[in-house]
């Protein structure tokens, strides 16, 4: 998770996540390389009292500045769709979580299991166990396998909301009356937060989002576990 004075992202938990990661950093060396030579630009145009015949009037230079940015915006675009279409990928999901907003905490319901529901409320500072984060932790969280797709069904009850998970690379807004889906695919065992990423009210702040990703062994212990008790 993040931490203070984190200045990048938190590390990746889903292939998805580790893609969008790459992207930043290739477009980023992009806009930093870009800003390097215009700051070239400004510095030598600002210094030098020489002028040149050629770059004051070159049909060359302008048929390069011309050019060279639409590369540039290839060279971001094409990966950028590459992205965007993996995102929107959903094939043959595992498991399947349908998670609601409401005003203000999260229910889900595991569909392939009748009977496995339950409501997901921000702990109260003065409930917290030791090693437990204020505004984050949850009673019940969401407890998913790793290494096999998840499909995340995303709806609210009353207002919008939104279903954010950062290092699992998830974002989905919980629209009333709409089912929207996301999927992801947990790389590694541990335990993810995320928060309602869509102003919702007065307590927005304190509807916080927390998957447990387990192997599949364990996910199978704790899915008898739910369905013995309910």
């Amino acid at each position: 998770m993040a931490h203070p004075s984190q200045l990048g992202f938190q590390d990746a938990a889903s292939p998805v996540m580790e893609e969008l990661l790459h992207f930043h950093d290739h477009a980023l060396m992009i806009v930093f390389l870009i800003s390097t030579l215009v700051l070239y630009i400004i510095i030598a145009m600002v210094s030098t009292k020489l002028t040149n015949m050629y770059i004051l009037d070159s049909q060359e230079i302008e048929i390069v500045w011309t050019i060279l940015p639409a590369i540039i915006l290839i060279l971001i675009a094409l990966p950028s769709l590459r992205i965007l279409y993996l995102m929107d990928e959903i094939n043959n999901p595992h498991l399947t979580v349908k998670a609601i907003g409401h005003q203000w905490y999260w229910s889900y319901e595991y569909t392939d299991y009748k009977e496995i529901a339950f409501d997901s409320y921000m702990v109260p500072t003065q409930d917290l166990a030791p090693g437990q984060f204020r505004l984050l932790e949850v009673d019940h969280r969401m407890v998913v396998p790793t290494e096999a797709p998840v499909r995340v069904l995303v709806t609210a009850e009353d207002v919008l909301h939104s279903w954010a998970v950062p290092a699992l690379g998830v974002k989905m807004d919980a629209v009333p009356g709409r089912l929207n889906q996301t999927a992801f695919i947990a790389s590694r065992p541990g335990v993810f937060y995320g928060q309602c990423s869509e102003i919702c009210g007065a307590n927005h702040s304190f509807m916080p989002i927390v998957v447990e990703a387990v192997p599949l062994k364990y996910f199978q212990d704790w899915s008898t576990l739910m369905l013995e008790d309910a």
